[in-house]
């Protein structure tokens, strides 16, 4: 997909239109990488500043809930590894038939190949009893961490970072490896390396597990279910 051509004069902030298309690329080029990992290091600054982009998400109350665990110890990745393989056994035996097969076909993690892995938690204390616009919906503080995770892919993928989202844990064993207090919760575990190719779609689509969704089908005006009458090309 490309990004939406300017049809506007440019105003105070605006970025560029080589600025804007950047920022574009990297949302409509990113992926969640299971496979193609290289084993070269990320250098430390280069971590550094995925870091600070993630760092730099917006947050309710300023909250800034989140931490970041970075690992590298092959003995933690095992670990790691075998909670998968648990897990993912238990959620292969869910499906039936040609779907089974396609599951089990599916590469769904590199946690062992990637150079280093990323923990992401949620400190739902953090901030105290009362943070200031949390008070009627308080889940907000693990959707500004989600903020954060995707500031982090984004700010990998300029970089040329890969970034895979390893889904099938069980999170509270995940907290006795890593040694995560019990009021902390675990939002995601990442891995992160540089790839020999970055796919041009997405995994589960390149596979027939789904399809992308036509942007039409998702958007309403005013209320749920009404046409809004947009379509991709008027973006």
């Amino acid at each position: 997909m490309a990004a939406p051509k300017s049809t506007r004069v440019r105003r105070n902030g605006q970025f560029s239109d080589k600025e804007r298309a950047a920022v574009y690329r990297a949302i409509f080029e990113r992926r969640d990488v299971r496979e193609h990992f290289l084993p070269a290091p990320i250098p430390d600054d280069v971590l550094l500043r995925i870091l600070q982009a993630a760092h730099h998400a917006g947050s309710v109350g300023f909250m800034q809930p989140w931490n970041f665990i970075v690992i590298r110890e092959p003995s933690t990745k095992r670990a790691v590894k075998d909670l998968f393989l648990k897990a993912n056994g238990e959620a292969a035996a869910r499906y039936q038939g040609t779907r089974a097969a396609l599951y089990r076909r599916l590469k769904l993690e590199g946690i062992e190949e990637a150079p280093i892995s990323l923990c992401v938690t949620c400190h739902r204390q953090r901030g105290g009893r009362h943070v200031l616009g949390r008070s009627t919906v308080r889940d907000t503080d693990l959707y500004s961490t989600c903020c954060a995770i995707q500031n982090l892919w984004l700010a990998a993928r300029a970089e040329g970072v890969g970034v895979g989202w390893v889904s099938i844990l069980d999170h509270e064993a995940l907290k006795q490896v890593l040694g995560i207090p019990r009021p902390v919760k675990v939002v995601a575990y990442l891995c992160l390396g540089y790839v020999s190719e970055f796919a041009p779609h997405p995994d589960l689509e390149r596979a027939g597990w789904r399809a992308r969704l036509p942007l039409e089908q998702l958007v309403y005006q005013e209320q749920w279910g009404a046409p809004s009458g947009m379509s991709e090309e008027e973006g």
